[in-house]
């Protein structure tokens, strides 16, 4: 996969997908918004890949969407209807975060504004180093933030804290992000932070895929319903799920005292 502005890297049975406009900070483009679901796709598509990191090169995760991009949207009086047919694409693009059947984990460090912390809470897990900063900045440049942070965050952190985030469009820095569980680390640094996500990307490489991938769905099934739904999806995922060579590998495991070996089947 060759792309203008993302890197991807696949090591082992662990993807790594960067944001690789670091002169930009990561702002993202036009090519990024079109190009991610593409790479999204392709490493849903590996067999190999059991887990995808998400990051950003360079001194920063991402500033948001690049405002050229944002300006042109804007130019030659666009109807509401092709308004909203951009909105749309562009949650398109953070939806494919969510929607991949494998478990993303997002590493964030420095800034990680407007755009880029919607990226972040359609990730599964985030962890940051400690000089991250979070803002929902389309507040303070006169938008409403649209393209699914004001959506995801409250499940992620509750209703009042995402309400003090995008009222105020303020800067919220790694401590606050780890007691409010936007992040479930903060690292002291960049690479502690790479380092320590991929510590916790093999852990959960190690287990059944198929698992993992259930484990995502019930979850997201789950979200915002009534306990009863979602013990009812679990019932009907495990009935077409549950038997499996991987769980007959994992028995066989425990009884023989010998690491399991996965494949997904």
């Amino acid at each position: 996969m060759n792309f203008q502005h993302l890197d991807v890297e696949i090591e082992g049975d662990i993807a790594n997908l960067w944001l690789n406009r670091p002169e930009k900070l990561n702002a993202l483009s036009a090519d990024i918004w079109e190009d991610l679901p593409q790479a999204v796709e392709h490493l849903d598509a590996d067999r190999r890949v059991r887990v995808i990191v998400l990051s950003g090169r360079g001194p920063a995760f991402s500033v948001g969407i690049d405002l050229e991009m944002l300006a042109s949207i804007g130019t030659g009086a666009p109807t509401s209807d092709e308004i909203y047919s951009t909105v749309r694409r562009l949650q398109g693009t953070v939806n494919c975060l969510a929607d991949t059947r494998k478990p993303v984990i997002a590493a964030i460090h420095g800034y990680c504004l407007g755009a880029g912390i919607n990226l972040i809470s359609a990730c599964d897990l985030r962890m940051a180093s400690s000089d991250a900063s979070f803002s929902i900045r389309e507040t303070r440049m006169g938008l409403v933030a649209d393209i699914g942070v004001l959506q995801r965050l409250p499940a992620v952190i509750g209703q009042a804290a995402t309400a003090e985030m995008a009222f105020t469009g303020g800067n919220y820095d790694a401590r606050w992000a780890l007691e409010c569980g936007l992040v479930s680390q903060v690292l002291a640094d960049h690479q502690t932070l790479m380092e320590a996500a991929h510590s916790l990307a093999g852990v959960i490489a190690a287990n059944s895929p198929l698992v993992i991938s259930g484990i995502k769905r019930v979850l997201q099934a789950g979200a915002g319903r009534p306990v009863e739904e979602g013990l009812e999806f679990v019932a009907r995922w495990n009935a077409e799920h549950l038997i499996s060579k991987d769980l007959y590998e994992a028995m066989a495991a425990h009884l023989e005292r010998r690491p399991p070996h996965y494949t997904g089947e």
